[in-house]
């Protein structure tokens, strides 16, 4: 059960939130726990998470705001382990940093920095850029299905999917480019490579000029022939 202190202070920041939020941040506690808090961060532009959204859970202790509160990712995300509590200077992972003055949008504001970040710590994962895309564009549908974010959220699962649309991706483009375009030769099993169109063209043209050679030398052949018959036949005329 909350401290008084730490629901007078809670329930302060949720006003806050409620009129000045921090930019691509939502959070607001359980009706049933003020000290469990869900979050909503929309990915920012011209990052990897670009229009994802991705859901959490921050844990306040009972002592809040003089402990710090466990912080989870829940929507699959490429930068965090789901379901897991993360090891952040704002978290309890590390309550000898906490400062009592932080609040909610001071730990979501940092969580959100963080995870624009590559820094490793305890609950990261190591994904590529590609694969952040890919699991931005489906956390809507994940999130819909999950039950814990309907229950809290159910205003957000009201709006409009994105059209997935993968193959608009530029890693994708580059990468059936590359697929498609051919090498100039290619290595047989030996070693030995195959000529390419030019090569082949030149051995063509050298087929063609020893063919016109072994035509002129047959022809020489045949008229020597004819000469030689010729000259026998007139000096047998002449009785040499």
């Amino acid at each position: 059960m909350a401290s008084k202190q730490a629901t007078k202070r809670l329930q302060k920041e949720y006003q806050m939130m409620g009129s000045n939020p921090p930019e691509f941040i939502q959070a607001k506690p359980l009706d049933s726990n003020i000290l469990v808090w869900h979050y909503v961060v929309t990915g920012p532009p011209d990052s990897p998470y670009e229009g994802g959204q991705y859901h959490g859970k921050v844990i306040f202790p009972e002592e809040y705001p003089f402990k710090p509160p466990a912080i989870k990712m829940l929507t699959p995300n490429g930068r965090f382990q789901t379901d897991t509590r993360l090891c952040l200077s704002m978290s309890d992972y590390h309550p000898g940093t906490w400062n009592p003055a932080w609040s909610v949008a001071t730990i979501l504001t940092g969580l959100l920095s963080f995870m624009l970040e590559e820094t490793p710590t305890t609950g990261s994962i190591k994904t590529s850029v590609q694969e952040r895309r890919q699991l931005s564009r489906r956390s809507r549908a994940w999130n819909r299905a999950d039950k814990r974010f309907r229950d809290v959220w159910p205003e957000l699962c009201e709006e409009e999917l994105p059209v997935d649309t993968p193959e608009t991706d530029q890693e994708n483009t580059e990468a059936s480019t590359l697929h498609r375009r051919k090498p100039a030769s290619k290595v047989q099993a030996n070693g030995a490579a195959v000529a390419p169109a030019g090569n082949a063209v030149l051995v063509k043209a050298v087929g063609g000029i020893w063919s016109r050679i072994k035509s002129n030398m047959l022809v020489l052949v045949l008229g020597g022939l004819m000469t030689y018959l010729v000259v026998l036949k007139v000096l047998s005329r002449l009785g040499l």
